[in-house]
């Protein structure tokens, strides 16, 4: 009997991997194991499914689908942070993301060396609103110790239904100590987030421009529409005569390849490669490149980042400045330089696996390395916390309004210069080059 069923699961478990897109064969050579490696290993998993299903002592953990899904969460999860078993639950939640509207708290994580940070928190959302700041690291949810929590489960802890509250425990660290900080607690009640990716587009007053036109634009995601967002945030820019323009990646997590190559496709020309992929297997290496789309004029252009810029902002910032398109100003990049791809596996689950890394157009590696600023701009965590609260727009207690007055944006200044600097160099060069005047000839000589 015993057998029978293992033969049975054995031959399950092959058709899942089938389902999957891999064949046991290729796998095992792919991978440098042994012919027979598939087999084994498949016959052991198949075993132990079948003796916790008939041993273990509380029978209604068992199900042949609770076992299947926490294997297949285990297993995805030891690779890296990134590759996730995608249950119908989270498998829904990613749908919903890159249409620009989910059910949360409104911060977006990461995992930062080795501990569970805020990488930025959304405007107009629970976290933003609670005053969570890039760089809080979560020590808890709901009680339970993240120390060693993966993101996959993290993630899934902080989304739920609407109405929905959530405690964090969180520690904020201290400017220029080194370990240690503020251990803090909030109580957040989930809500619907609807994300507007490009946000604050204006001109830069005249007291740091002068009498430039120096537009600003803040991109907070990569989403479906903010290759359109942007668009529509600099055609009236433009019309105002804009000379200049500061794109703010800093606490940007990234978000849709597609989107990022687009925005960054929105300054150079049609057809040029924006990033690239290589992976295990020539069929995952690719390049992305420029489309015909809308191509903005050639107006000098400066990026802010900082070391939770991530994945798409760091695709963004890398191509311009490797095609001298821009130049970067803050400090290096997280370096989340992954590609993960989404593939439905049917019946409303899915899978989320890291393929590939992203390759600048010089060939620089991102992952883990980041995207270094032209100009580096270091500033402290207060300073960040000041610009941070600055740009939520939300009204600000007492203590952060006098927090919040002392901000000095200096990463922001220096790109503001380099602008200028740009433009009256371009103008001088464009003197020295214009065609001189014909000489008039000498008045003829009264006689």
């Amino acid at each position: 009997m015993l057998r029978a069923r293992l033969t049975y699961l054995l031959t399950a478990f092959v058709l899942l991997t089938g389902l999957l897109g891999w064949e046991s064969a290729r796998s095992a050579a792919i991978a440098g194991d042994q012919p027979d490696d598939s087999y084994q290993y498949t016959l052991l998993f198949a075993r132990v499914l079948q003796l916790v299903r008939q041993d273990y002592v509380d029978p209604e953990k068992t199900s042949y689908k609770d076992l299947t899904y926490a294997a297949l969460r285990g297993m995805l999860s030891s690779l890296d942070p990134h590759s996730q078993f995608l249950d119908e639950e989270s498998f829904q939640d990613i749908q919903r993301e890159t249409r620009g509207e989910f059910s949360g708290l409104g911060i977006v994580i990461g995992v930062k060396n080795g501990s569970l940070v805020i990488l930025s928190p959304m405007d107009d959302s629970p976290g933003g609103r609670a005053g969570l700041m890039p760089g809080d690291k979560i020590l808890k949810i709901d009680g339970k110790n993240t120390e060693k929590m993966s993101l996959a489960d993290a993630e899934k802890l902080l989304k739920g239904e609407d109405g929905q509250k959530t405690h964090l425990t969180l520690l904020r660290p201290i400017t220029g100590a080194i370990g240690g900080g503020n251990v803090f607690e909030v109580v957040l009640t989930r809500e619907t987030i609807k994300v507007a990716s490009v946000k604050d587009p204006h001109l830069i007053p005249t007291a740091m421009a002068g009498p430039d036109k120096i537009g600003y634009v803040r991109i907070e995601e990569f989403s479906d529409n903010t290759a359109d967002e942007l668009d529509e945030a600099l055609n009236p820019l433009e019309a105002q005569g804009l000379q200049g323009l500061v794109i703010d990646l800093r606490n940007n997590p990234g978000g849709l390849l597609d989107s990022a190559v687009d925005v960054a496709g929105k300054f150079v020309p049609p057809g040029t490669v924006i990033v690239s992929t290589k992976g295990r297997t020539p069929d995952v290496a690719q390049d992305f490149r420029a489309r015909m789309e809308k191509e903005h004029p050639d107006y000098p252009i400066a990026i802010l980042i900082n070391g939770y810029s991530a994945s798409g902002a760091e695709i963004v910032a890398g191509a311009l400045k490797d095609l001298h398109r821009a130049i970067l100003v803050g400090e290096t990049t997280f370096g989340k330089g992954s590609v993960q791809t989404v593939q439905p596996l049917g019946n409303g689950v899915g899978l989320r696996l890291t393929m590939a890394k992203y390759y600048t157009p010089s060939k620089k590696t991102i992952h883990e390395v980041g995207v270094s600023p032209d100009i580096d701009v270091p500033i402290s965590d207060a300073e960040e916390r000041r610009i941070v609260l600055v740009e939520s727009h939300r009204p600000l207690t007492p203590e952060e309004q006098v927090e919040a007055a002392k901000m000095d944006d200096r990463q922001l200044d220096r790109a503001v210069i380099a602008l200028r600097s740009i433009r009256i160099y371009k103008d001088r060069q464009a003197m020295l080059n214009a065609p001189k005047p014909a000489a008039k000839p000498d008045d003829a000589v009264a006689k």
